[in-house]
């Protein structure tokens, strides 16, 4: 794949070293004719990198790396939503679910996407509708009351019919992808990221409905807050006030982004491993799998 004259737009971890990754990064557009941009404010830090306008790097970006963790790469992936653009995740950050290489793995991964060898998995969105321009979560929308140590008070409707109410602290709407943050935390049900499901759990619920429902990729989901102005969180990154009676209106909005993938066994691999993280229960001897092989076969070494 011919690289000249194509963008790399670069998305990275507000705080974290960037640096050696940007430096990867740069080194090899120059040998080939690739410009490399960021949003102003985070170009002004990264040596070799054009500062570009959000909305021009979204439609000109030819891929969009995230440098940092999941938080970030999130962020990459809202960025770009509805477009084909493919984003690669670096971690720079805390373990993440949805990165795809860690920072030594960067030369080898651009040699193989200047190769055009890897896939793309694409990833579901949820979209928020009914109060101002659509908005868009890739994990979650939390809903809470915008009054602390207040129980949130929801109606809802799926397809247009009603289905009761929650009354709990929070109510928790993911994605598959989502299924493994807070939905996870407040007894959610985890979802195989082929399936196109959508979760609704309630966090710590006082009456009402009290149990996780999981709803078709195809379904709309209405929450109205009559008594109550009503708080929304999106992937834990942009946070919306919704006024009282007013429709909160969510939709599936299927293969919104594409990520890269070079190996989905290594990928799955990973994703295990995470999920133990989580205290999924496992046996010591499963345990032992998720050590990798070769670290196995050094334990196995007589010691010196």
């Amino acid at each position: 794949m011919g690289m000249k004259n194509h963008v790399i737009g670069l998305v990275v971890h507000p705080r974290n070293d960037v640096s050696d990754s940007v430096a990867v990064v740069t080194g090899l557009a120059e040998g080939h004719g690739v410009r490399v941009v960021a949003r102003p404010e985070d170009a002004v830090r990264l040596q070799g990198v054009e500062p570009m306008d959000e909305s021009e790097l979204a439609d000109r970006a030819d891929f969009v790396f995230s440098l940092g963790g999941d938080g970030t790469m999130l962020g990459a992936m809202r960025l770009v939503a509805g477009r084909p653009t493919p984003v690669l995740g670096v971690n720079h950050g805390n373990i993440g679910f949805l990165i795809e290489v860690s920072p030594d793995g960067l030369p080898q991964a651009l040699d193989r996407l200047i190769e055009g060898d890897f896939g793309l998995e694409p990833h579901s969105c949820l979209e928020l509708t009914g109060h101002d321009d659509p908005a868009l979560a890739f994990n979650d929308v939390v809903l809470t009351s915008t009054t602390p140590w207040t129980a949130v008070s929801l109606d809802l409707e799926i397809n247009g019919v009603r289905h009761g109410y929650f009354r709990s602290d929070a109510v928790v709407v993911c994605t598959p992808t989502g299924s493994t943050a807070y939905n996870y935390a407040a007894g959610g049900p985890i979802i195989s990221p082929s399936a196109p499901l959508i979760g609704l759990t309630p966090v710590a619920p006082m009456s009402g409905i009290t149990r996780p429902i999981v709803l078709g990729g195809d379904e709309t989901v209405l929450l109205r807050a009559p008594s109550h102005e009503t708080r929304l969180s999106l992937d834990g990154a942009t946070t919306l006030n919704v006024a009282e009676g007013a429709d909160m209106v969510l939709r599936m909005r299927p293969n919104a982004v594409n990520v890269v993938r070079f190996d989905s066994d290594t990928h799955g691999a990973r994703t295990r491993i995470k999920l133990s993280l989580l205290d999924l229960p496992l046996r010591p001897d499963q345990l032992v799998e998720l050590v990798p092989k070769n670290l196995r076969d050094r334990a196995r070494l007589p010691r010196l």
